[in-house]
């Protein structure tokens, strides 16, 4: 008997997404069981349509951290201020490492003199874009709203990181750390490796077992969230109406666009499960500048990224990261709805 309760302890227990599919199935086949089969055969075709990008963005990502790329992050805090801000804008928008994995080297950076307004750049462009996430949004949303999602990213990082360059001298800005700041991560990947990128990395071992345990974590990552958010895509568009969406955020005008990036901090889960919500939404009538707006502010509030910036910075510049989220939010909102209504 002991040994089988050691046994039983041992194995892996199952996520809170996983749960939490189960159980809004079990709830749709207890209350309304002529659903159920729809519902699960609505969410497994939608993954069955992401496969492909899945599968891509999970081994490009594993092979970035196979090689040791998060070496390339210390180049965008190097040289003028000005190229500073740009390059760590374009590397946060473009990077695929997760914001708690970067605390410790943002820490590192402001404790020997980087500058707040680079390092600002990186933290509002991070979590809003990465390789995996652009294929994601490209396979659901258009090919069209990932690239103007990217642009919108990296132009939310220029804005925060000019922005604090600005006023870099008021007191908002001034002498910004925490005494003490938290530098922990919350992601069970291995340390970056150290020194310049191993592109050809297969030789070393090593490598090799980074490359096989970044594919296996990522694919259940995104499997296990994008399962839960098509679950909830197939009951939204099944029993919320659609003329409760079209209300909230639909139409033109600014209103829908504030109310998508107002919604979007409360209600966002991650990057990858909010593309299917915002595809379901966009089905039931949101505008489309809103559903920019709910992705940006959304992305950049939700507890991963937000946390990376609480534990390390004093809270007026926490409000100033918030309140760089919610301008940047909404003019890319305004920009991308006149895109699409023009």
């Amino acid at each position: 008997m002991t040994d089988l309760t050691a046994q039983i302890a041992r194995l892996p227990r199952p996520g809170k997404a996983w749960i939490a599919s189960l159980g809004l199935l079990l709830i749709v086949g207890i209350l309304d069981p002529s659903n159920l089969w729809p519902t699960v055969e609505f969410a497994a075709g939608a993954i069955w349509h992401t496969l492909p990008f899945i599968l891509f963005a999970v081994l490009a990502v594993a092979y970035l951290k196979a090689t040791g790329s998060e070496t390339l992050l210390a180049k965008a805090f190097e040289g003028r201020e000005t190229r500073m801000i740009f390059m760590a804008a374009l590397l946060g928008g473009l990077s695929p490492f997760c914001s708690c994995e970067v605390i410790p080297f943002i820490a590192a950076l402001l404790a020997v003199g980087a500058p707040l307004s680079a390092v600002m750049a990186f933290w509002l462009a991070s979590p809003l874009m990465d390789p995996a996430m652009f294929l994601i949004t490209s396979g659901t949303l258009g090919w069209d709203f990932a690239i103007a999602k990217t642009i919108a990213a990296v132009g939310l990082g220029l804005l925060g990181g000019f922005g604090v360059m600005v006023f870099a001298q008021s007191v908002v800005f001034r002498d910004p750390l925490r005494e003490k700041p938290q530098v922990g991560g919350c992601c069970s990947a291995k340390k970056p490796f150290q020194g310049p990128p191993v592109w050809k990395f297969w030789p070393h071992e090593d490598r090799r077992d980074t490359f096989r345990e970044t594919a296996v974590e990522n694919g259940l990552f995104l499997l296990k969230w994008l399962t839960l958010a098509y679950v909830i895509e197939a009951l939204m568009i099944h029993y919320v109406p659609a003329d409760m969406i079209a209300g909230i955020l639909g139409g033109t005008g600014v209103w829908p666009i504030v109310m998508g990036a107002v919604i979007g901090a409360p209600a966002y889960l991650n990057g990858y499960a909010a593309v299917p919500l915002v595809d379901a939404l966009l089905t039931q009538g949101m505008a489309p500048g809103a559903a920019m707006s709910f992705v940006l502010a959304g992305g950049v509030s939700c507890i991963p990224a937000a946390i990376a910036v609480w534990a390390l910075v004093k809270p007026r510049v926490f409000g100033a990261y918030l309140g760089f989220a919610f301008a940047g939010s909404l003019i890319a909102g305004l920009a991308w709805g006149a895109w699409v209504w023009a």
